[in-house]
């Protein structure tokens, strides 16, 4: 047998080296991650994991995260160039404009260390996390009514946080005051600096063991493995020649504008997939636009690809030059400074869903559903009778697409890795009740695989305060595809103290709330893939044990008749006949009941001059 080292393409390193430098990276971003969480104090991370690893190489490239690099911009944008990086260094930064979108909103604050081993760059680490606040005209600073980017908080151009190792604490001192929770603030901060530390130390004891040039030569190896993979993916999923289109709307932007189109082109010449966002619609003046960096954006579109064909592959930057991406200027999408982008949540999650949908053309026998289409968050503040200020941040979820072979997840999140906040921390930190945290039965669309559902989280107000929150998909519909139906819409009741209840639209800000108000915000469900009446009867009977799907829906939307719990075969087949031969053929994406564009413009603003004219 021979005992000739297997080397890895053209990279002079053998294939053991290389997997054992990958695996490490790998679990040195879960690290990363794990010693943020039990660090930082604000639960939007420390319970809910709000943060994102990354480790680069010293060109800058991601090697292995989550979110995209953007070094290059932050140090473009910076007063300093790479040679003025020195070992030691942290830079931080939260404008969403000097880093190219890599952070999309003021709350996330990024860290980036740069690595030196024996006196030379060997690559970057870096954290960015949702801060609880970072001011603003409103807690939590998220606003709704904001038309600039000065009206959500302190932005903090890239600089040096810590200088050879020394910490400014000045510089963090300054930032923290013009935040509402300042211990908050320099906790989570230096949280994300611990982040960046660790990965630092597993880049070095890798360099101990296997050299600086071998570890060096292993990072450019990982990403050529991906970029190779990538291109077996592109030319066996993306057929060539053909452009396909899709295009869906996200809501409003919380000011009564809307609904706001976004629309994608893509189409493939050789081993290059080009991705075309012209036809979006123009920035809105809310807050509800996403400076999507162009590397994140192909960073989502390989993730998409990995993870539905060929998921051991690791996704970095190693493919990005497969990718052209044209994102217009001032859109939605690449919005111009100094435009709002607080809540820009619901397109960010709607480029997703626009994203898989086209790729649900142009795959052969590859579909998915839409999803409930943002991250909603809640935030209450106020003083207690104590006197003492509280505020509370939290993201809430919804319905996960149906896609090929399953169903879609009930009230999960967009990001893998969150988590809810547990009910008995909050109500230990914060003046609120939960009255209810459950899936709501019935909203995720009905197919062969059933689309996830939405929640409904119920919050009883203890002290006086005001909320902020948003949402979306409360007036456009979650679609199904190839069969499967529509989901159901999202919505929002505050029902007083005195019982009068009030229907609140999805995006709101700084509505009074008094003790003993309840606040029900329900999230929307994501939409169903292929025929229902394809689905198995006893899945759809033990979901109505469960209490996620009402027994007349069974009947109505499955085809399914149950006799005291258990399928009835003989008047199900029945069901399921009848219901064919009553219905035509269904569309390839099921939109729901929707009234054309220019109606529900008019009920989009007329719903946000109802509100803004109540009386509270």
């Amino acid at each position: 047998m021979s005992t000739t080292p297997d080397f890895v393409g053209d990279h002079d390193i053998d294939q053991t080296t290389l997997d054992i430098i990958e695996s490490t990276l790998a679990n040195t971003r879960e690290e990363m991650d794990r010693v943020v969480e039990t660090t930082a104090i604000s639960p939007v991370i420390r319970e809910q994991s709000d943060q994102f690893p990354l480790i680069a190489d010293r060109k800058g490239r991601m090697v292995m995260g989550q979110f995209g690099s953007a070094i290059d911009t932050i140090i473009e944008n910076s007063p300093f160039e790479v040679d003025d990086l020195e070992d030691g260094d942290v830079i931080a930064t939260n404008d969403p404009y000097m880093c190219a979108g890599a952070v999309s909103h003021t709350p996330d604050m990024l860290l980036l260390r740069p690595i030196f081993y024996d006196g030379d760059l060997v690559g970057y680490s870096s954290q960015w996390g949702n801060l609880m606040d970072v001011g603003g005209k409103t807690p939590g600073s998220m606003p709704v009514q904001a038309r600039t980017i000065f009206e959500e908080g302190m932005r903090l151009p890239p600089v040096k946080l810590y200088k050879q190792g020394e910490f400014d604490s000045e510089l963090l001192e300054t930032f923290a005051h013009n935040t509402r929770l300042p211990e908050h603030a320099e906790a989570d901060i230096k949280a994300l600096a611990a982040g960046t530390k660790a990965a630092e130390t597993r880049v070095h004891g890798l360099c101990d063991r296997f050299g600086k040039e071998t570890y060096v030569e292993g990072c450019d190896a990982i990403l050529d493995r991906t970029r190779d993979g990538m291109i077996d993916l592109i030319r066996e999923f993306v057929p060539e020649g053909e452009r396909y289109t899709f295009e869906d709307y996200v809501d409003d932007d919380g000011m009564g504008n809307g609904p706001i189109k976004l629309h994608l082109e893509i189409y493939r010449e050789g081993d290059t997939v080009h991705l075309d966002w012209t036809g979006t619609d123009e920035q809105v003046p809310g807050t509800v636009n996403f400076l999507l960096n162009e590397k994140m954006f192909k960073m989502f579109t390989g993730v998409f690809l990995i993870m539905a064909f060929d998921p051991l592959l690791t996704f970095n930057d190693g493919y990005y030059d497969l990718f052209e991406v044209t994102l217009p200027e001032g859109s939605v999408v690449q919005p111009e400074f100094p435009a709002a982008l607080g809540n820009r949540l619901p397109m960010m999650a709607r480029q997703f869903d626009v994203l898989q949908a086209t790729f649900s053309k142009l795959i052969d026998g590859f579909s998915v559903a839409g999803s409930y289409g943002t991250s909603p968050n809640l935030v209450y503040a106020g003083t207690d009778s104590e006197g003492n200020d509280f505020q509370m941040l939290e993201i809430l979820y919804g319905g996960i697409p149906a896609r090929p072979g399953g169903d879609g997840l009930d009230g999960h999140s967009w990001w893998p890795l969150f988590r809810t906040v547990p009910a008995e921390y909050q109500e230990a930190y914060y003046p609120l009740t939960i009255d209810e945290y459950s899936t709501r039965a019935d909203t995720g669309g009905p197919g062969e695989f059933r689309g996830g559902h939405g929640i409904t989280k119920v919050y009883t107000f203890e002290e006086p305060g005001a909320i902020t929150f948003q949402d979306d998909r409360a007036h456009t519909y979650p679609w199904g595809v190839d069969g499967g139906t529509h989901a159901e819409r999202s919505q929002k009741r505050l029902v007083r103290a005195d019982g009068s209840e009030e229907t609140l639209p999805s995006k709101v800000e700084n509505v009074p709330v008094a003790a003993g108000d309840k606040l029900v915000f329900s999230t929307a469900g994501g939409g169903g893939l292929g025929d229902p009446l394809d689905r198995d009867p006893d899945v759809v009977a033990t979901e109505v044990r469960r209490g996620l799907v009402s027994e007349s829906a069974a009947e109505s939307a499955y085809g399914v008749v149950l006799s005291d719990g258990a399928v009835d075969a003989d008047a199900t087949e029945a069901r399921r006949e009848a219901i064919r031969a009553d219905r035509d053929d269904p569309p390839e994406f099921d939109y729901g009941p929707l009234p054309d564009e220019e109606d529900l413009e008019a009920e989009i603003a007329a719903e946000r001059r109802e509100f803004e004219d109540g009386d509270r």
